[in-house]
């Protein structure tokens, strides 16, 4: 074997071949990928409506073939803003001269704008230092004295001067076209920016007077706020924010437990109408309702209440402390430690609240294992479950084969003490029902809604007491001020370009 042929095949020689292999392929991956960036830099802005694309191709090539043509129809499918531009023309094979007359004259691939074909200097006349006056001169006579350009220069479609000419008319008219587009865009970019803008608010002042007045317009619109949100009044800082719909979605899946309950209670009488007269009656006859009976089925059906109402409770809690955070970004966007202490606040009073409206709670509870009723209501109540009753049982006398609480109370004898419990429990079960059903929800607002702003407020306004640590609670997040000013540039250069159309 050689010499050269085992350095060929030695590790080292492997190892070096295997490395060039790798730099020529890193050296492709390195073109095709600035290749796709030039690509999507060039498409960044022939997508765009107020773009006039030139596509400039030589005369010696295929231009059907061309990937600039192709992009730009792509974008711009009619050519509307599609202007091309044939280089080279002395370059061109005898011959085939025609075909690039039939191009200019917009006959192989129509354009709107249509075509134009200029000479420009060559890398000779660079070298030269051919000035780009008498490059100019040189073309015209180029084109005066072709035999087959000559009737593009005199049609006007030849020359770097013509060609001038035709972008300042195209592009005055492609202005004209796009105004009022175009202010239209301004017009909307100028509302987001304000209203992004407005989003953050104004920046804290230099000035130690200025800078606590700020301070105290900052805490006195959060807190106005806090009450216009427990209230339901439009806010200041986030008018998009609401509590109400999401409070009355919960009262009324309260409402719907306190029905259900009902008729569950209803429902499982009529199981255990067997086990009745064993279970609950004492030494009175049939059809005789002993009153501690009734008051212990219907202590019974409240004590399984109590724990629905205190999940609506905690429910109802998370939803008032959730839209109060959310209330204390939207006022103090900016500022870390205005914000900090506003959600320790918050989150502080909303335990404090949530404990007294439990203890609240179950007082109330405790009072309705109390039964009472005025009499006028309990008799008006026990008529009004009398006639439903009624038209209960003239259904059934209509349509025999209906099953009934009744149906079963008269199968097993006890039709009489079963009817008079149902509307004894029933009447006093609607007025209780009623009365938990406002009553909930009542402390649950008063508590959490009216009491927790009115605290919030107070623990607020404490903070302005505290003068030295004005500009701690001012100290605003850098980047909220740099964004800030960014919107505010971009506000100032909208302006401009909208005073600019007016001119138009």
């Amino acid at each position: 074997m050689s010499l050269t042929s085992r350095l060929l095949t030695s590790p080292v020689s492997l190892e070096w071949q295997s490395r060039v292999n790798l730099r020529i392929l890193e050296s492709r991956n390195i073109s095709q990928m600035h290749s796709f960036q030039i690509k999507r830099l060039i498409r960044k802005f022939v997508t765009k409506q107020e773009t006039i694309n030139l596509v400039v191709v030589p005369c010696n090539v295929d231009i059907a073939t061309t990937e600039a043509l192709k992009m730009a129809q792509e974008e711009d499918p009619e050519g509307e803003r599609t202007l091309g531009i044939l280089t080279k023309p002395d370059l061109v094979d005898k011959g085939t001269e025609g075909a690039v007359v039939d191009i200019v004259h917009n006959e192989v691939i129509p354009l709107s704008k249509g075509y134009m074909i200029v000479r420009c200097r060559g890398q000779k006349e660079i070298t030269e230092q051919v000035t780009l006056k008498e490059a100019t001169e040189t073309e015209k006579i180029f084109f005066k004295d072709h035999p087959h350009f000559r009737t593009l220069y005199e049609e006007g479609f030849a020359t770097i001067p013509k060609l001038a000419e035709k972008l300042t008319i195209e592009l005055v008219h492609h202005i004209q076209k796009s105004l009022p587009r175009l202010e239209e865009q301004i017009e909307k970019k100028l509302e987001e920016t304000q209203k992004e803008l407005q989003a953050y608010g104004t920046g804290p002042p230099s000035d130690p007077a200025e800078r606590f007045s700020f301070l105290i317009d900052k805490v006195t619109a959060f807190t106005q706020d806090t009450f216009n949100l427990t209230t339901g009044e439009v806010l200041k800082t986030a008018s998009d924010l609401l509590i109400f719909p999401e409070l009355r979605k919960e009262f009324a899946k309260w409402k719907c437990i306190l029905d259900r309950s009902g008729d569950s209670f209803n429902r499982k009488l009529q199981r255990e109408v067997d086990n009745y007269e064993a279970k609950y009656r004492g030494r009175e006859l049939p059809g005789f309702i002993n009153y501690k009976t009734f008051e212990g089925l219907v202590r019974e059906q409240i004590r399984q209440l109590e724990e629905p109402a205190l999940k609506t409770l905690k429910t109802i809690s998370d939803v008032v402390r959730k839209k109060f955070i959310q209330l204390a970004h939207f006022s103090f966007i900016g500022f870390p430690n205005l914000l900090k202490i506003a959600k320790t606040k918050i989150e502080g009073i909303k335990q404090d609240k949530e404990l007294l409206a439990e203890s609240m709670l179950r007082t109330q509870f405790k009072m309705e294992l109390i039964v009472y009723s005025q009499d006028g209501t309990y008799s008006q109540s026990l008529h009004d479950a009398k006639e439903r009753l009624e038209e209960e049982e003239e259904e059934i006398a209509r349509n025999p084969k209906k099953k009934s609480f009744l149906t079963v109370a008269e199968s097993t004898g006890n039709h009489a003490t079963l009817r008079e419990m149902r509307l004894f429990l029933e009447s006093y079960y609607s007025i209780a029902s009623k009365r938990l059903a406002d009553q909930i929800p009542m402390v649950i607002r008063y508590l959490l809604l009216q009491e927790a702003a009115v605290e919030l407020q107070r623990n607020m306004l404490q903070l302005l007491q505290e003068k030295n640590a004005i500009d701690d609670l001012l100290k605003e997040d850098y980047d909220i001020g740099q964004k800030r000013d960014n919107l505010l540039c971009r506000q100032r250069r909208l302006m401009q370009a909208r005073n600019a159309l007016v001119v138009f």
